[in-house]
């Protein structure tokens, strides 16, 4: 009477049990090794140390930052006023993806060794994708700009976006460009209404406006800031306020 029941019973539990046996995927991304307040992980307060999850969301207010290790030992610097997410990190198949919502995000990536890696940041629109190199990324006012400071990128433009203006020249419907280290790109759906400053110029302000000691004193470089910020108006590359130390602007 009972005997039936049960083999089914068994059945499905040795059908079943190869999956248990199975370890869930690692879905850890990194932790964070510095920040400065206000800053949140899922809309709750982020803390120092605090472990970080593939899809996990970071935000920054207006005196807010975040520096993050991922587990492969790239490193991201979040400026203020920004929005990142941490869609993916597998640091052994080395396949990354992160999605700037708005801001501004300084990326030191490791060399991607792993057939078909890749290491991706996206913005609402554009693409940068890179093997192993060091860059900046923001995304204000509808355009995304890139700054590469060593290696090569590679930058798609969404549908509707095309390169509005960039220092060596490459504009117009092109919807995919290679930056190589010292060029800056533009994206978006319009002209930039100014000339685009110096490399060294918009260098300087996108480590310091992604500097998390520089932004422990808020004194230091305001006249920089200021007068860069009139600067590069038309450019919309995300600047704030200064926020810096007597260190120098690529300090970490």
């Amino acid at each position: 009477m009972f005997r039936s029941p049960l083999a089914a019973l068994l059945c499905l539990l040795l059908a079943v049990s190869p999956l248990w046996g199975e370890p869930a995927p690692d879905q850890t991304a990194g932790s964070v090794k510095a920040m400065i307040p206000d800053a949140t992980r899922n809309a709750k307060p982020l803390t120092v140390n605090e472990t970080l999850q593939w899809n996990d969301l970071l935000q920054t207010n207006a005196k807010g930052r975040v520096r993050a290790g991922l587990t492969d030992g790239s490193i991201l610097s979040l400026g203020s006023n920004s929005q990142l997410r941490v869609v993916q990190h597998d640091a052994t198949a080395q396949q990354t993806t992160l999605d700037l919502d708005y801001g501004k995000l300084r990326n030191q990536v490791v060399k991607i060794t792993q057939p078909g890696g890749k290491y991706e940041v996206r913005t609402p629109n554009a693409v940068i994708g890179v093997i192993g190199t060091y860059f900046y990324v923001a995304y204000v006012n509808g355009r995304t700009t890139i700054i590469c400071y060593e290696g090569t990128l590679s930058v798609t433009a969404a549908a509707g976006a095309k390169v509005v203006g960039s220092n060596n020249s490459t504009t117009g419907l092109d919807q995919s460009v290679k930056v190589s280290a010292g060029e800056v790109v533009v994206i978006g759906l319009k002209p930039l209404t100014s000339a685009m400053p110096p490399y060294s110029t918009l260098q300087t302000i996108s480590l310091k406006d992604t500097d998390i000691g520089e932004a422990r004193h808020p004194h230091y470089g305001r006249t920089l800031t200021l007068v860069a910020a009139g600067v590069v108006a038309g450019l919309t590359i995300g600047l704030t306020q200064a926020n810096s130390s007597s260190k120098p602007c690529g300090c970490k």
